[in-house]
Formats: C-alpha cells, structure tokens, sequence
C-alpha cells in the first residue's frame, strides 16, 4: 500500500482517551468490527476492543477446534455417546452448531442493545451443497433457529442467490459469502431485497432482519496475483493489493446510490489497507484475530478513507491488464451462471470443502481411534 496510510494527523480525542485504533474506528465513524472467528479467546479480545459480530466459515471451524481442543474433547465424546446411530459428518455438523451457538451467547448482548441489528454470529452452510439452492436454504433456515442471534452464511454461487432469496423471506438475517466481485455483491442484493419485498407483501415483519454482503477482497487480491504470475502480465506490483478495496468501494457506492437494505461486509485481510481504507463507511469489517492484535498496534491515524478513490491510474492498469478483473469491476462482469466458474470461487470452495472432510476426520479420531497408538 502507499504511504499515504500512515500519513500523520492530529490526534483525536478518541486516541487521546486511550481508545484502540480499533475502538476508535467503532466509536468515531459508521464502521463496525466483528471478529473473524468462533474462538471464545479470540471473540472475547474482539468484543473488549468493540466488536459486535463474529463469523465463521468451516476453515475457521478447524482452526478454532485445534486451538481449543481441550474445550471440546469431551463433548465430541459425549455427542458420540448419545447419538449411536450418527455417522461422522451428523458428529462434526452438530460440533460446527454448538461451537457457533456458544459464540453467540458472548453476543447476545449486543444483540438485544441493538434490537437485533448488530450481536449476531455468523454460521455457514455446508458449502457441499453449492449447487443446490434447496439443500442450502434448507439448512440455513434450520440454523436461524439454533440461537436468536445468529446469522447465516451462504456462497455466492448461481445456486446461493437463489437460496439468499429464499432464506430471506423466511426471515433469516444472511451473510453472503464466497464473494469477490461488484456482479456478486448487486446480485446478492437483489435477491435480499426480493426476499424482503415478499415478507413485507405478506405482512411478516422484517424490522429485526440485518442482511450484510461479504466481499472477501483479500482473496480477490489473491486471484489477481495469481493470474498475473500465471499469464505474465507486466504490472507494477504495488497495484495489486488494491484489487479488492476498488471493487469494495463500488460496492459500497453502489449499494448506497440504490438504497438495498444489506449491508457490505469486507473480509479476508491481508494488509492493514484493507481495514484504513474502509474506515468510516456505513459497513462491517471482519477482521481475524491476528490482524485485529497488528491494527491495535499500528500508528495509523484513524480517519474517514473510504470516499477517498482508489487512483484513477490503478484502477485503469488492472481493468486494461487483467481480464478477470474487469469481470469483477464491472457491475454486468459476469452473469450470475458463470459465478461457480470464477476463479476465486473456485479456490474458496474448494478450500472450504476441504476443511470439512479435514473437520470431520478430526471427528472420526474419536469415533474409530487409531487402535495402532495407545
């Protein structure tokens, strides 16, 4: 990033009061915090420092079941126990429920503070199930009931829209996820507002409903700088970083010129831009642990940035060098058919998906001990 973000500025008062850059975001500007994970540790360190969501994804799930494993041991055991005909994957799902619905609880608070706006813990839906709009909205609106505060996650995929339309007229508060691009943040928005226009028809309440749209522009940046070492495309490198902070503020100028209810939410860090450019949007930043402990750390002065445009010069360069960043800008890049086939969605899910067999082969430890190893 340019040195333009750790430009000086005078103090405010918020820093001065000995408020975290964090704290200061929260308190000084529209922008909310939530915490990157399920971690009761991690949750806990984000909540102190102003976060009023958390979200999960099953590559968290496994992160967070390594690290505190000793939390839950015994209830894998004991869940093995009580359902003896359950295979291995109805185990590791009831797992992800009961990891998310404790979570919750440390939200809860936030929850009912803000009537149902903000507090929420975000589960996701079995990305298995990407291509099956029913078997996702199915699920999701299974998991709106496992706390009041909980939020659900559902790709982005051709099949994901449909089940965001769906899951919303039935009153869940959804977080889209898999998401890199404008065409898949207007098209989750379209779909929310469709859901929401189908309650209000049918005088079901939509007040406490508080959809958000994730754009994981870190891993549009990744996907851009893949396809630069892959097709040898001669671009300045400091460009490349800025991929998904463009495509984010497109999303959020465009959300805001057409007035959709869901609300952008940018994920996946992977430097400190892509949370001081953001700030003092009327968004949600989700921001992992350790990138949580480097802001609260850093010197950069906390200032509104994000109606401040990405250079014009940047912009141009990717949009002129790399194909698929086009498909990404442009709000018709893509049509809601070639979603799936995106290379970012790609990688996503099949990282997601691994994570789950990787989740339920922890599972199976228990289930079938190695009978090689005392």
């Amino acid at each position: 990033m340019t040195t333009t973000l750790i430009s000086s500025a005078p103090e405010s008062a918020a820093a001065k009061a000995g408020l975290s850059p964090l704290q200061q975001t929260v308190t000084t500007t529209p922008t909310d915090y939530w915490n990157d994970s399920c971690s009761i540790e991690e949750l806990t360190y984000g909540i102190q420092h102003g976060a009023v969501g958390a979200t999960t994804n099953p590559q968290i799930v496994l992160m967070v079941l390594k690290k505190e494993l000793h939390l839950w041991k015994d209830r894998i055991s004991q869940i093995i126990l009580e359902n003896p005909t359950w295979s291995e994957n109805e185990i590791t799902w009831k797992l992800v429920e009961e990891m998310a619905v404790r979570g919750a609880r440390l939200l809860k608070p936030a929850y009912d503070r803000y009537q149902g706006k903000k507090g929420r813990l975000s589960i996701q839906t079995n990305p298995v199930n990407y291509r099956n709009a029913e078997a996702i909205a199915r699920q999701a609106i299974y998991f709106n009931t496992l706390a009041p505060n909980m939020q659900v996650k559902i790709p982005v995929t051709c099949a994901g829209v449909k089940a965001i339309e769906e899951a919303t007229y039935n009153g869940v508060s959804v977080n889209a996820t898999v998401s890199f691009t404008v065409p898949q943040a207007i098209a989750v928005a379209e779909a929310v507002e469709r859901g929401l226009r189908r309650r209000e028809a049918e005088g079901l309440d939509v007040s406490h409903m508080a959809p958000v749209s994730t754009t994981m522009i870190g891993r549009t940046d990744d996907w851009m700088q893949v396809l630069v070492k892959r097709d040898g495309i001669d671009l300045d490198p400091t460009y490349l970083p800025w991929a998904g902070i463009a495509c984010f503020k497109k999303i959020y100028a465009l959300c805001h010129e057409r007035g959709y209810r869901t609300r952008p939410l940018a994920a996946a860090y992977r430097h400190l831009g892509h949370w001081s450019e953001l700030i003092g949007g009327d968004v949600v930043l989700t921001i992992p642990y350790e990138w949580a402990l480097k802001i609260n750390a850093s010197d950069i002065p906390v200032v509104e940035r994000m109606q401040n445009p990405v250079a014009a010069q940047i912009i141009e360069a990717l949009y002129e060098r790399i194909p698929d960043f086009r498909r990404a800008y442009d709000v018709d890049g893509m049509t809601t058919e070639q979603f799936d086939g995106f290379g970012a969605t790609v990688r996503t899910l099949r990282g997601f998906i691994g994570a789950v067999h990787d989740l339920t082969g922890v599972v199976r430890e228990y289930m079938l001990p190695n009978p090689d190893v005392k």
